[in-house]
């Protein structure tokens, strides 16, 4: 009787030992590629991802249709 009460002991802790020693789940997302900087759009004020928008002359528009319009409210 005491053999089995030893291996029942064994076997808990070694499935606990095996339990805490698992190496972590690997994410399989690239955390560099899913951030990325936010922008105010120069136009409307929308905020957008900086690979989604358009730059010129140094301001960002939300998209070519507000970078048309604000050159032509510039132009008047």
């Amino acid at each position: 009787m005491k053999y089995l009460i030893l291996l029942v002991v064994i076997v808990v802790v070694w499935s606990i030992w095996k339990k805490r020693n698992q190496p972590a789940p690997k994410n399989t997302t690239n955390p560099d590629a899913a951030a990325q900087k936010m922008l105010v759009c120069a136009h409307c004020g929308v905020h957008f991802p900086e690979g989604d928008g358009v730059a010129d002359a140094g301001k960002f528009y939300c998209s070519e249709a507000h970078r048309r319009a604000a050159d032509q409210v510039e132009r008047g």
